[in-house]
């Protein structure tokens, strides 16, 4: 008989799978280890939106629960614009009332035909616009190395709850840097994947002209890999698509990559990079070329002002065409003090934008992505720090004060995370891989963007760098083991 808390503590999803379906597990079993080891650390993180246990249970009772590639393994689903079905859907915002889904996600779907348990879903910021998961109605969700620190944004709690080691994973999405922000903060891996490869609907068409898609954040990269596997694809109607890799991602990861020609970018934007942020990449550039990579200093064709100010003419036009759609659903207007201050200040300047407006910052971030298509005509890679300092405290970057202007709020997030949304603009697939430590003890991941629909060379020199320096055994001191 196997000791489930040990296994939980050692395995990432893939081995705790295949002792499901190896019969030494029983789902029902690994669910309530996995219930037992998110009480004991929920108090002190706040990362869970709504707890799914019954439902979970039944799941686990069904004769198939022991197939599938996450045969049994219990995850959570980020509580923004991926609905579960019977569960609330806050997408972090008082707004959404007592609202239930009736519908799922495709990537829902598909996460539960690969054999994953809904134990519950996780926090996030009123509609992903942050990076700190703070909000009004779920508050603070806090990092597990530190509770002072945030957790980051806006699959903040994902992060920290795979940090903890409460779940091998967790369901996130990414509109600029949603799951590789909080996988820098919390020391585990995040990978956003080309524009178009994972489903969005059926609720989302192109969340942010595009800029949004699905995935996940995860303990090991072999995770990362076998979830593309399992949810990757077109869903019905999808108005992207992305190539599908010709082999199972996971084939990436078998042997090293070949010596890779990579872009080293230090800064970008007028905001300049912190000592511990340079030292962070530094030291990934250098393990990289210890690996047989070449490693360029190089400068982005990107003006980062002008594109921050395309990219909240997309996110004003959207957030606002969303709470009318609200209004209709309530019969009513959505009142503005149900609102964060940051929606608000969103709103004020960019959500009476024209249609022409709209269609010109579209125009305008397509333009970039083949900007950066060119630029990578010279490379395989970029790497860059993923964020600029270290993890936030809490509370500064939850604004309180709507008398801010947009400039002045742009400056609060994007000095902070100036490199991360470039790329969902490009559509380019990127990670955060969690390499450094600062001297507080706090996680600074190296950032990393490839090439259009080449995922399986990111997933390659993740690999590569898991194996070289090792991350799986840094446990946060806020944690669910039983050690």
């Amino acid at each position: 008989m196997q000791d489930i808390q040990q296994l939980l503590d050692k395995e990432d999803a893939t081995g705790l799978a295949a002792h499901v379906r190896g019969g030494e597990v029983q789902p029902v079993e690994l669910l309530d280890a996995v219930i037992e080891r998110l009480e004991r650390v929920e108090p002190t993180l706040n990362a869970v939106a709504e707890r799914l246990y019954e439902s979970a249970r039944e799941t686990a009772l069904e004769p198939g629960a022991r197939a599938g590639a996450f045969a049994g393994v219990p995850t959570l689903i980020k509580d923004l614009f991926a609905p579960v079905r019977g569960a609330a859907m806050t997408n972090g915002s008082l707004a959404l009332g007592g609202a239930r889904a009736d519908f799922e996600a495709e990537v829902v779907t598909r996460l539960r035909r690969a054999g994953c348990l809904i134990v519950g879903t996780s926090t996030a910021p009123e509609f992903g616009s942050s990076y700190t998961t703070e909000s009004t109605r779920l508050g603070a969700t806090r990092n597990p190395w530190n509770r002072d620190r945030s957790a980051g944004g806006s699959s903040g709690g994902a992060a920290a709850l795979v940090a903890a080691r409460v779940v091998p994973f967790a369901h996130g999405n990414d509109g600029g840097g949603s799951l590789r922000v909080p996988a820098s903060c919390c020391g585990v891996f995040g990978f956003k994947p080309s524009r178009g490869l994972l489903p969005s609907g059926p609720m989302v068409g192109e969340g942010w002209a595009g800029m949004g898609t699905n995935h996940c954040i995860t303990l090991s990269v072999r995770d990362s890999a076998a979830l593309l596997d399992a949810t990757a694809g077109i869903d019905l109607g999808a108005p992207y698509a992305a190539p599908l890799h010709a082999r199972p991602y996971v084939t990436a990861l078998e042997q090293a990559p070949r010596p890779l020609r990579i872009a080293l970018v230090e800064e970008v934007g007028p905001w300049g990079t912190s000592a511990q942020s340079l030292e962070a990449v530094r030291q990934a550039a250098s393990l990289c070329q210890s690996l047989g990579h070449r490693i360029e200093p190089a400068r982005l064709p990107v003006v980062i002002p002008e594109f921050l100010d395309q990219v909240f003419t997309i996110i004003g036009a959207s957030t606002q065409n969303y709470l009318e759609l609200l209004a209709r659903m309530r019969g009513a207007p959505v009142p503005s003090e149900e609102l964060e201050v940051r929606t608000r200040i969103i709103l004020r300047e960019k959500g009476g934008v024209s249609g022409a407006q709209y269609a010109a910052a579209v125009e305008w971030i397509h333009a970039l992505g083949r900007q950066l298509a060119t630029f990578m005509q010279d490379y395989d890679l970029i790497l860059s720090p993923t964020l600029a300092r270290e993890p936030v405290e809490i509370g500064e970057l939850d604004l309180r004060d709507d008398r801010l202007s947009l400039a002045e709020l742009i400056e609060r997030f994007h000095s902070y995370s100036p490199f991360t949304a470039l790329f969902n603009a490009s559509g380019q697939p990127a990670m955060s891989v969690p390499l450094h430590w600062s001297a507080q003890g706090l996680p600074m991941g190296a950032h990393f963007a490839g090439r259009f629909g080449d995922e399986a060379t990111l997933l390659a020199l993740a690999a590569q760098l898991e194996q070289a320096r090792p991350w799986r055994a840094r446990v946060p001191p806020i944690n669910a083991c039983m050690r």
